[in-house]
Protein backbone atom coordinates (compact mmCIF):
# COMPACT_ATOMS: atom_id res chain seq x y z
CA UNK A 1 0.00 0.00 0.00
CA UNK A 2 1.19 3.48 -0.86
CA UNK A 3 2.30 5.63 2.07
CA UNK A 4 -0.29 8.25 1.16
CA UNK A 5 -3.83 7.36 0.14
CA UNK A 6 -7.51 8.14 0.53
CA UNK A 7 -10.02 5.61 1.77
CA UNK A 8 -13.45 6.03 0.20
CA UNK A 9 -16.09 5.89 2.93
CA UNK A 10 -18.85 7.02 0.54
CA UNK A 11 -18.19 7.15 -3.18
CA UNK A 12 -20.91 9.59 -4.18
CA UNK A 13 -23.27 9.49 -7.15
CA UNK A 14 -20.93 9.53 -10.15
CA UNK A 15 -17.32 9.93 -9.05
CA UNK A 16 -14.55 9.38 -11.60
CA UNK A 17 -10.99 10.39 -12.45
CA UNK A 18 -10.79 12.93 -15.28
CA UNK A 19 -8.03 14.86 -17.01
CA UNK A 20 -7.82 16.72 -20.33
CA UNK A 21 -9.13 13.74 -22.29
CA UNK A 22 -8.02 11.82 -25.38
CA UNK A 23 -7.14 13.63 -28.59
CA UNK A 24 -7.13 12.32 -32.15
CA UNK A 25 -8.79 8.94 -31.53
CA UNK A 26 -12.25 9.55 -32.99
CA UNK A 27 -11.26 7.61 -36.12
CA UNK A 28 -11.02 4.39 -34.09
CA UNK A 29 -14.18 5.06 -32.09
CA UNK A 30 -12.58 6.36 -28.88
CA UNK A 31 -14.45 9.36 -27.38
CA UNK A 32 -12.66 12.45 -26.10
CA UNK A 33 -14.00 12.21 -22.49
CA UNK A 34 -12.09 14.41 -20.02
CA UNK A 35 -13.38 16.88 -17.43
CA UNK A 36 -16.86 18.17 -18.22
CA UNK A 37 -16.16 21.71 -16.97
CA UNK A 38 -12.69 22.48 -18.32
CA UNK A 39 -12.26 25.85 -16.58
CA UNK A 40 -12.94 24.42 -13.12
CA UNK A 41 -10.65 21.48 -13.90
CA UNK A 42 -7.78 23.84 -14.80
CA UNK A 43 -8.35 26.06 -11.76
CA UNK A 44 -8.28 23.03 -9.45
CA UNK A 45 -4.87 21.88 -10.67
CA UNK A 46 -3.42 25.39 -10.66
CA UNK A 47 -4.50 26.10 -7.07
CA UNK A 48 -2.57 23.10 -5.72
CA UNK A 49 0.52 23.80 -7.81
CA UNK A 50 0.08 20.97 -10.31
CA UNK A 51 0.69 20.82 -14.01
CA UNK A 52 -2.59 21.69 -15.67
CA UNK A 53 -3.03 18.28 -17.33
CA UNK A 54 -2.97 16.09 -14.20
CA UNK A 55 -6.01 13.96 -13.31
CA UNK A 56 -8.49 15.13 -10.69
CA UNK A 57 -11.56 13.59 -9.07
CA UNK A 58 -14.77 14.69 -10.77
CA UNK A 59 -18.07 14.17 -8.97
CA UNK A 60 -21.70 14.87 -9.80
CA UNK A 61 -24.37 16.08 -7.37
CA UNK A 62 -23.20 14.34 -4.19
CA UNK A 63 -19.45 13.81 -4.00
CA UNK A 64 -17.35 11.37 -2.01
CA UNK A 65 -16.55 11.16 1.71
CA UNK A 66 -12.80 10.54 1.85
CA UNK A 67 -10.41 9.79 4.73
CA UNK A 68 -6.75 10.65 4.23
CA UNK A 69 -3.92 8.47 5.46
CA UNK A 70 -0.35 9.77 5.26
CA UNK A 71 1.79 12.70 6.34
CA UNK A 72 0.06 15.73 4.86
CA UNK A 73 -1.37 16.90 1.58
CA UNK A 74 -3.07 20.00 0.18
CA UNK A 75 -6.45 19.75 -1.49
CA UNK A 76 -8.88 22.07 -3.21
CA UNK A 77 -12.49 21.87 -4.38
CA UNK A 78 -13.68 23.85 -7.40
CA UNK A 79 -17.20 24.38 -8.68
CA UNK A 80 -20.27 25.41 -6.71
CA UNK A 81 -19.98 22.81 -3.95
CA UNK A 82 -20.97 22.35 -0.31
CA UNK A 83 -18.35 20.41 1.65
CA UNK A 84 -16.92 19.95 5.15
CA UNK A 85 -13.49 19.04 6.47
CA UNK A 86 -13.05 17.07 9.69
CA UNK A 87 -9.78 17.48 11.58
CA UNK A 88 -9.20 16.14 15.10
CA UNK A 89 -12.96 15.73 15.69
CA UNK A 90 -13.52 19.34 14.65
CA UNK A 91 -15.61 19.94 11.54
CA UNK A 92 -15.34 23.10 9.46
CA UNK A 93 -17.27 24.35 6.44
CA UNK A 94 -15.09 24.42 3.36
CA UNK A 95 -14.83 27.17 0.76
CA UNK A 96 -14.41 26.42 -2.92
CA UNK A 97 -11.26 27.78 -4.62
CA UNK A 98 -9.36 27.73 -1.32
CA UNK A 99 -6.68 25.16 -0.46
CA UNK A 100 -6.71 23.11 2.75
CA UNK A 101 -4.01 20.99 4.35
CA UNK A 102 -5.05 17.48 5.32
CA UNK A 103 -3.10 15.43 7.84
CA UNK A 104 -3.31 11.77 8.80
CA UNK A 105 -6.92 10.59 9.31
CA UNK A 106 -8.49 13.93 8.34
CA UNK A 107 -11.70 13.63 6.33
CA UNK A 108 -13.28 15.61 3.51
CA UNK A 109 -17.02 15.24 3.06
CA UNK A 110 -18.36 16.56 -0.26
CA UNK A 111 -22.06 16.91 0.47
CA UNK A 112 -23.53 18.29 -2.74
CA UNK A 113 -23.22 20.59 -5.69
CA UNK A 114 -25.30 23.75 -5.36
CA UNK A 115 -27.80 24.22 -8.21
CA UNK A 116 -25.16 22.76 -10.54
CA UNK A 117 -23.89 19.32 -11.51
CA UNK A 118 -20.10 18.84 -11.47
CA UNK A 119 -17.34 19.63 -9.00
CA UNK A 120 -13.62 18.83 -8.83
CA UNK A 121 -11.16 17.70 -6.16
CA UNK A 122 -7.45 18.14 -6.82
CA UNK A 123 -4.49 17.21 -4.60
CA UNK A 124 -1.01 18.73 -4.41
CA UNK A 125 0.57 15.78 -6.17
CA UNK A 126 -0.40 12.89 -8.38
CA UNK A 127 -2.87 10.06 -8.04
CA UNK A 128 -1.37 6.62 -8.77
CA UNK A 129 -3.29 5.87 -11.99
CA UNK A 130 -2.73 3.96 -15.20
CA UNK A 131 -3.02 5.73 -18.53
CA UNK A 132 -5.12 4.30 -21.33
CA UNK A 133 -4.61 5.86 -24.77
CA UNK A 134 -2.70 8.70 -23.15
CA UNK A 135 -5.32 9.64 -20.55
CA UNK A 136 -6.64 8.62 -17.14
CA UNK A 137 -10.16 9.84 -17.96
CA UNK A 138 -12.89 7.34 -17.17
CA UNK A 139 -15.72 6.66 -19.61
CA UNK A 140 -18.05 4.30 -17.74
CA UNK A 141 -20.25 3.56 -20.77
CA UNK A 142 -17.26 2.26 -22.73
CA UNK A 143 -15.26 0.94 -19.72
CA UNK A 144 -12.31 3.06 -20.80
CA UNK A 145 -9.72 4.66 -18.55
CA UNK A 146 -8.17 4.24 -15.12
CA UNK A 147 -9.91 2.19 -12.42
CA UNK A 148 -10.84 -0.31 -15.16
CA UNK A 149 -13.16 2.28 -16.68
CA UNK A 150 -15.49 2.19 -13.69
CA UNK A 151 -16.66 4.93 -11.34
CA UNK A 152 -15.17 4.94 -7.85
CA UNK A 153 -16.83 2.74 -5.25
CA UNK A 154 -17.26 2.49 -1.48
CA UNK A 155 -14.32 1.09 0.54
CA UNK A 156 -11.92 1.60 -2.35
CA UNK A 157 -8.47 3.05 -1.67
CA UNK A 158 -7.08 5.82 -3.87
CA UNK A 159 -3.29 5.60 -3.93
CA UNK A 160 -1.21 8.75 -4.22
CA UNK A 161 2.15 8.29 -5.97
CA UNK A 162 3.57 11.79 -5.47
CA UNK A 163 2.97 14.53 -2.90
CA UNK A 164 4.17 18.11 -3.14
CA UNK A 165 4.15 19.40 0.43
CA UNK A 166 5.76 22.75 -0.34
CA UNK A 167 2.54 24.50 -1.25
CA UNK A 168 1.48 27.80 0.25
CA UNK A 169 -2.19 28.29 1.04
CA UNK A 170 -3.93 29.70 -2.01
CA UNK A 171 -7.32 31.21 -2.71
CA UNK A 172 -9.09 33.02 -5.51
CA UNK A 173 -12.43 34.77 -5.62
CA UNK A 174 -14.42 33.22 -8.43
CA UNK A 175 -18.16 33.02 -8.99
CA UNK A 176 -19.56 30.39 -11.34
CA UNK A 177 -21.92 32.27 -13.63
CA UNK A 178 -25.21 30.66 -14.63
CA UNK A 179 -26.55 30.52 -18.15
CA UNK A 180 -30.03 30.02 -19.60
CA UNK A 181 -29.63 31.13 -23.22
CA UNK A 182 -27.32 28.67 -24.96
CA UNK A 183 -25.64 30.09 -28.05
CA UNK A 184 -25.70 27.77 -31.05
CA UNK A 185 -24.89 27.64 -34.76
CA UNK A 186 -27.00 25.88 -37.35
CA UNK A 187 -26.16 22.22 -37.85
CA UNK A 188 -25.51 20.36 -41.08
CA UNK A 189 -29.11 19.06 -41.17
CA UNK A 190 -30.89 22.25 -40.10
CA UNK A 191 -33.00 22.25 -43.27
CA UNK A 192 -34.36 18.78 -42.49
CA UNK A 193 -36.79 20.43 -40.09
CA UNK A 194 -40.05 22.22 -40.83
CA UNK A 195 -40.33 25.99 -40.51
CA UNK A 196 -42.45 25.44 -37.40
CA UNK A 197 -39.85 23.03 -36.00
CA UNK A 198 -37.03 25.53 -36.57
CA UNK A 199 -39.07 28.29 -34.95
CA UNK A 200 -39.87 26.12 -31.92
CA UNK A 201 -36.19 25.18 -31.54
CA UNK A 202 -35.00 28.78 -31.61
CA UNK A 203 -37.82 30.46 -29.66
CA UNK A 204 -39.30 28.05 -27.12
CA UNK A 205 -38.03 26.77 -23.78
CA UNK A 206 -36.72 23.26 -23.13
CA UNK A 207 -36.36 21.42 -19.83
CA UNK A 208 -33.18 19.47 -19.01
CA UNK A 209 -34.17 15.83 -18.48
CA UNK A 210 -33.13 13.83 -15.42
CA UNK A 211 -31.91 11.18 -17.89
CA UNK A 212 -28.93 13.39 -18.83
CA UNK A 213 -25.40 12.16 -18.08
CA UNK A 214 -21.78 12.60 -19.23
CA UNK A 215 -22.73 11.17 -22.62
CA UNK A 216 -25.57 13.53 -23.48
CA UNK A 217 -28.01 16.12 -22.21
CA UNK A 218 -31.57 15.13 -23.08
CA UNK A 219 -34.14 17.90 -23.45
CA UNK A 220 -37.90 17.87 -23.07
CA UNK A 221 -40.20 20.41 -24.70
CA UNK A 222 -41.82 21.06 -28.05
CA UNK A 223 -41.28 18.20 -30.49
CA UNK A 224 -39.08 19.43 -33.33
CA UNK A 225 -40.76 18.34 -36.56
CA UNK A 226 -38.56 16.66 -39.17
CA UNK A 227 -39.93 16.81 -42.73
CA UNK A 228 -37.14 14.93 -44.53
CA UNK A 229 -35.77 11.92 -42.64
CA UNK A 230 -35.48 11.10 -38.95
CA UNK A 231 -32.65 8.66 -39.63
CA UNK A 232 -29.60 9.44 -41.74
CA UNK A 233 -26.41 7.64 -42.64
CA UNK A 234 -24.23 7.60 -39.53
CA UNK A 235 -21.74 10.46 -39.48
CA UNK A 236 -19.04 11.71 -37.15
CA UNK A 237 -20.09 13.64 -34.04
CA UNK A 238 -18.48 16.37 -31.99
CA UNK A 239 -18.99 17.56 -28.44
CA UNK A 240 -21.85 20.08 -28.41
CA UNK A 241 -23.67 18.74 -31.50
CA UNK A 242 -27.45 18.68 -31.03
CA UNK A 243 -29.18 15.67 -32.57
CA UNK A 244 -32.94 15.26 -32.92
CA UNK A 245 -34.20 11.64 -32.92
CA UNK A 246 -37.60 10.51 -34.18
CA UNK A 247 -39.43 11.59 -31.00
CA UNK A 248 -38.48 15.23 -31.71
CA UNK A 249 -36.69 15.79 -28.37
CA UNK A 250 -33.15 17.19 -28.83
CA UNK A 251 -30.05 15.56 -27.33
CA UNK A 252 -26.85 17.58 -26.81
CA UNK A 253 -23.69 15.48 -27.18
CA UNK A 254 -21.42 15.82 -24.13
CA UNK A 255 -17.89 14.66 -23.29
CA UNK A 256 -18.48 10.88 -23.37
CA UNK A 257 -20.62 10.94 -26.54
CA UNK A 258 -20.35 8.26 -29.20
CA UNK A 259 -18.10 9.11 -32.12
CA UNK A 260 -20.80 8.57 -34.78
CA UNK A 261 -24.55 9.09 -34.87
CA UNK A 262 -27.45 8.64 -37.25
CA UNK A 263 -29.88 11.33 -36.12
CA UNK A 264 -30.17 14.68 -37.95
CA UNK A 265 -28.04 17.44 -36.45
CA UNK A 266 -30.03 20.62 -36.04
CA UNK A 267 -27.33 22.72 -34.35
CA UNK A 268 -24.07 22.78 -32.42
CA UNK A 269 -23.41 24.57 -29.11
CA UNK A 270 -20.83 27.36 -29.25
CA UNK A 271 -17.73 26.25 -27.32
CA UNK A 272 -17.84 29.42 -25.21
CA UNK A 273 -20.98 28.12 -23.48
CA UNK A 274 -19.98 24.48 -22.99
CA UNK A 275 -18.52 24.70 -19.46
CA UNK A 276 -21.66 26.43 -18.19
CA UNK A 277 -24.00 24.23 -20.21
CA UNK A 278 -22.83 21.04 -18.46
CA UNK A 279 -23.49 22.63 -15.07
CA UNK A 280 -27.21 23.10 -15.78
CA UNK A 281 -29.07 20.70 -13.52
CA UNK A 282 -32.06 18.53 -14.49
CA UNK A 283 -35.37 20.36 -14.29
CA UNK A 284 -33.81 23.67 -15.36
CA UNK A 285 -35.15 25.63 -18.32
CA UNK A 286 -32.96 26.62 -21.27
CA UNK A 287 -33.40 28.41 -24.59
CA UNK A 288 -31.22 28.55 -27.69
CA UNK A 289 -29.86 31.67 -29.37
CA UNK A 290 -28.42 31.49 -32.88
CA UNK A 291 -25.08 33.19 -33.59
CA UNK A 292 -22.70 33.17 -36.55
CA UNK A 293 -19.53 31.07 -36.65
CA UNK A 294 -17.27 34.13 -36.67
CA UNK A 295 -18.97 35.43 -33.52
CA UNK A 296 -18.61 32.02 -31.87
CA UNK A 297 -14.88 31.99 -32.63
CA UNK A 298 -14.40 35.49 -31.20
CA UNK A 299 -16.40 34.71 -28.06
CA UNK A 300 -14.44 31.51 -27.43
CA UNK A 301 -11.11 33.34 -27.79
CA UNK A 302 -12.29 35.89 -25.21
CA UNK A 303 -13.40 33.08 -22.88
CA UNK A 304 -10.00 31.41 -23.21
CA UNK A 305 -8.28 34.71 -22.46
CA UNK A 306 -10.44 35.12 -19.37
CA UNK A 307 -9.50 31.60 -18.22
CA UNK A 308 -5.79 32.32 -18.70
CA UNK A 309 -6.19 35.56 -16.75
CA UNK A 310 -7.75 33.65 -13.84
CA UNK A 311 -4.91 31.12 -13.89
CA UNK A 312 -2.31 33.89 -13.89
CA UNK A 313 -3.80 35.30 -10.67
CA UNK A 314 -2.99 32.10 -8.75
Amino acid sequence: MSKNYFEIIRAGVNTTFQDKGRNNLYHIGIPFSGAMDNRNYLLANKLVGNKLNLPVIEFAYQGPLLKFFGDKINIVITGDVVFKIKQNDKEIDGNCYETYELKNEDEINILSTNKSVYGYLAISGRFDLKLQWGSCSINTKANIGSNDGKKLDNDQKIKISEVNENINKKKINYLNSKIENIRIMKGTNFDYFSDEGKKDFLEKEFTVSKLSDRMGMRLEGPEIENTVNTNIKSEGLLKGVIQVPADGNPIIMLSDHGTIGGYPKIAVVASVDYDRLVQISPGSKIKFKEIELTDAETLFKLYEMETQNLLSQI
